[in-house]
């Protein structure tokens, strides 16, 4: 018998389904081992930049049926739009069911305020050159697809796994400070609206940590990715917690059997429900 740990909120972000780097067994293993009251996807769950008819995997389909079974089995789903699922953002405010489609949201957690959002706004490289950012998203994708080539000769030697994409980032000087730019600005606006905990995604860094300066101090807090981090955020018994797949030993949860015969069918529904939601709020 599964036994799943019940939160009160679990975040992700940054999944990217629909591209190579996307490991979405790893995912779909962590679904299955939770059981939260709140499901916030916060950005770039699919990557709509990447898109292609040619590239899906089933395990793509069945993230995104685990989410949909999820909501209707009562989890409250709060999808946080960024910016490779831009698209979405023309459906901002919508509800269906258990489902929202939201850019930004704000929750009251056990008296305190936390401030949810993806982070592309502050993100000076896609406000001023959005084809700079989808060609450096391009060249992340490959990255990782080499990454998993390499990890796989290593896993046969008996070795550690290797980040090809952290090795580069933590040996640009600029990337370094890009990503203490990014969270320095980003908590310090926090506190100056004054919100206890700043929830974000984007840069791919998992982080939990409180910055304060003269005016307060807030948490902030990055879920990480599912492309080479393996990460989410964790609210429970008034805490947060960063889980790391990777560190998680147990694991036991098999991908469900139900979904094993999932088509391109299943993907078109899902999407389409939210178009036909908005048609008829127009009418």
């Amino acid at each position: 018998m599964k036994i799943k740990r019940k939160i009160e909120i679990a975040v992700i972000s940054d999944v990217h389904l629909g591209t190579y780097g996307c490991h979405a067994k790893h995912l779909l293993t962590y679904l299955n081992s939770i059981e939260p009251k709140k499901l916030i996807l916060n950005g770039d769950i699919i990557d709509i930049w990447q898109f292609s008819k040619r590239y899906f995997p089933k395990s793509h389909l069945k993230v995104i049926k685990k989410i949909m079974t999820m909501a209707s089995n009562g989890v409250e789903v709060i999808y946080i739009t960024g910016n490779h699922d831009e698209m979405l953002r023309k459906f901002s405010n919508t509800t269906i069911g258990n489902i929202s489609i939201v850019d930004k949201i704000v929750l009251d957690l056990d008296g305190l305020k936390a401030w949810f959002f993806h982070g592309d706004v502050f993100d000076v490289s896609i406000q001023n050159a959005k084809w700079l950012a989808k060609l450096g998203g391009y060249g992340y994708d490959m990255l990782t697809l080499i990454n998993r080539g390499v990890n796989w000769y290593l896993d046969k030697r008996g070795k550690e796994r290797y980040s090809l994409s952290k090795k580069v980032k933590n040996g640009v000087k600029g990337a370094v400070k890009y990503i203490n730019d990014y969270e320095k600005v980003i908590s310090e606006l926090a506190i100056e609206n004054g919100y206890d905990y700043v929830v974000c995604g984007h840069i791919h860094q998992p982080k939990m940590e409180y910055i304060e300066n003269k005016h307060g101090r807030t948490m902030y807090l990055n879920s990480g990715d599912w492309v080479e981090n393996f990460t989410a955020l964790e609210y429970q018994f008034k805490r947060w917690k960063i889980y790391n797949f990777s560190k998680d030993k147990l694991a036991p949860f098999i991908v469900d059997e139900d979904f094993e015969e999932m088509k391109i069918n299943d993907l078109i529904a899902a999407i389409t429900i939210v178009d036909r939601a908005e048609k008829k709020s127009k009418i």
